[in-house]
């Protein structure tokens, strides 16, 4: 089938982002201090945390990398069972997040910095924004894909456009106006894919056509993935969003623990809708489409569909793509404000200095990533490397907070350098072996983390005997 483009759906894309950009507006004017423009002033009521939480987790990364790739790449079974470690990892945070609300902080690297000292929320500043710049960048590609698809402009054109959406979204309001933006989104992109669904499976000719049109190797349980493939795809996953700072100040601006806890749930459920809608779609364009950008699997149906339905898809896709953007960009420039600027260069800033200061920032980290737009090959390549980044350098140190009190500050801060340096050094050697970086760097930071601890604790309580 001939992939042809719809220049009636850029109405539908321009339409939803007037909208967003009246409702941001609207929510701007609310904002009136650093806790209001980051932590929405801690008054998420659970259908907006809700919908924060799933906007933000699932953007360009499920849409046109994650699942859309892999279905359209390796197989059906092993996209559908992307939402494994997501499930995995929200479950987890659940049990922890009355901690995660107590210590309501701006930044991931607050929490650390408090139990592993300074030298470690420094560290983590900037992994934090080496892994969030990675992660917007690839949400401006994902703009460029739906660009492209809507209008045929190039996707190189389509991504700065995207750029410059995303960038002034983030500016205008923070998660004051990112979050009720990110419920609306996250509601349209969950009726996109039930409504689309059924009408791309019917065009593809049905499921049995759609299954044998794809290549037989690609049916198994982990598609034409090896198992080592297969982990390197998850475990990155489950390891970002276990730390992920976005998740942390959403749970923290909730209005209480009951309201988290039922804006996890619902987050839950939005998670096992959309992962396997997304991982089918993308399954059918590979036997419509065999020859395109896996990048675009997803959105290349909205070709087969009415315009009105594919209308509706490519504006979900769009609320996908516009939410995870404006949040992980929010985030890195107020890890730049809270940790680096506010603690080191002005320690008398003023909240109105560190407002003014994280909204001149947003559009220079904008820039930045960008730039990262042309050094990687594909969406799903950056977003393997931005979730190791984070998933080794962060993860393990911060969990360790909440779950292991005897954790030492040596540990802690031993096991981030050892994560990020390991994935920084198996990236830059050409990935041996195919091997992703994850599968190494998590159990080096994971590793370091105990030995050291066990060491260090035991030298303490010698020095404490001595004493």
């Amino acid at each position: 089938m001939e992939l042809t483009f719809n220049p009636n759906l850029l109405w539908y894309v321009i339409g939803y982002g007037v909208f967003m950009i009246i409702l941001g507006i609207f929510y701007s004017r609310k904002v009136s201090s650093s806790d209001d423009f980051i932590l929405a002033g801690k008054s998420l009521g659970p259908v907006v945390l809700m919908g924060t939480l799933l906007a933000t987790w699932v953007g360009s990364g499920t849409v046109t990398g994650g699942p859309n790739s892999i279905a359209y790449s390796f197989g059906i079974w092993p996209a559908v069972g992307y939402v494994v470690p997501s499930i995995i990892g929200i479950a987890i945070i659940m049990l922890i997040s009355a901690k995660i609300r107590r210590y309501g902080k701006y930044t991931v690297s607050e929490i650390l910095g408090m139990k592993y000292g300074p030298a470690a929320r420094m560290l983590a500043a900037v992994i934090i924004i080496l892994a969030y710049v990675g992660i917007v960048s690839y949400q401006y590609k994902g703009i460029g894909f739906v660009l492209h698809m809507a209008t045929g402009v190039s996707v190189e054109t389509g991504t700065i456009i995207g750029a410059v959406i995303i960038i002034f979204l983030a500016t205008i309001g923070g998660l004051m106006s990112v979050a009720p933006t990110d419920a609306f989104s996250a509601f349209l992109i969950l009726i996109g894919l039930l409504v689309a669904l059924p009408i791309v499976i019917s065009a593809g000719g049905g499921w049995n056509q759609i299954a044998a049109n794809v290549p037989t190797e690609n049916n198994g349980v982990i598609g034409s993935l090896t198992f080592l493939q297969f982990l390197g795809y998850y475990v990155p996953v489950l390891f970002l969003l276990l730390g992920d700072q976005n998740m942390y100040q959403r749970i923290s601006a909730s209005k209480s623990d009951k309201t988290t806890k039922i804006g996890t749930a619902g987050w839950v459920i939005g998670m096992l809708i959309a992962t396997p809608a997304v991982a089918i779609l993308a399954y059918a364009s590979r036997s419509m489409f065999p020859d395109i950008d896996p990048g675009m699997a997803l959105i290349a149906t909205t070709s087969v569909v009415p315009t009105v339905v594919g209308g509706l898809l490519i504006a979900a896709v769009t609320a996908f793509i516009v939410t995870t953007g404006n949040s992980y960009l929010l985030s890195a420039a107020t890890n730049v404000t809270y940790d680096i600027y506010g603690n080191f260069v002005n320690k008398n800033a003023t909240d109105r200095q560190k407002l003014i200061f994280t909204k001149l920032l947003i559009p220079v980290l904008g820039i930045i990533a960008f730039v990262l737009t042309m050094f990687f090959p594909t969406v799903l390549a950056m977003q393997m490397y931005s979730y190791t980044v984070y998933g080794a350098g962060i993860t393990p140190a911060l969990l360790a907070v909440f779950l292991w009190p005897r954790v030492t500050k040596a540990g802690g801060l031993c096991s981030m350098a050892a994560g990020v340096i390991t994935t920084l050094a198996w990236e830059f050697s050409g990935v041996p072996f195919g091997i992703n970086s994850a599968l190494i760097s998590i159990p080096v930071a994971i590793g370091v983390l105990i030995i050291v601890t066990l060491v260090t604790s035991t030298q303490e309580k010698g020095k404490a005997v001595l004493n």
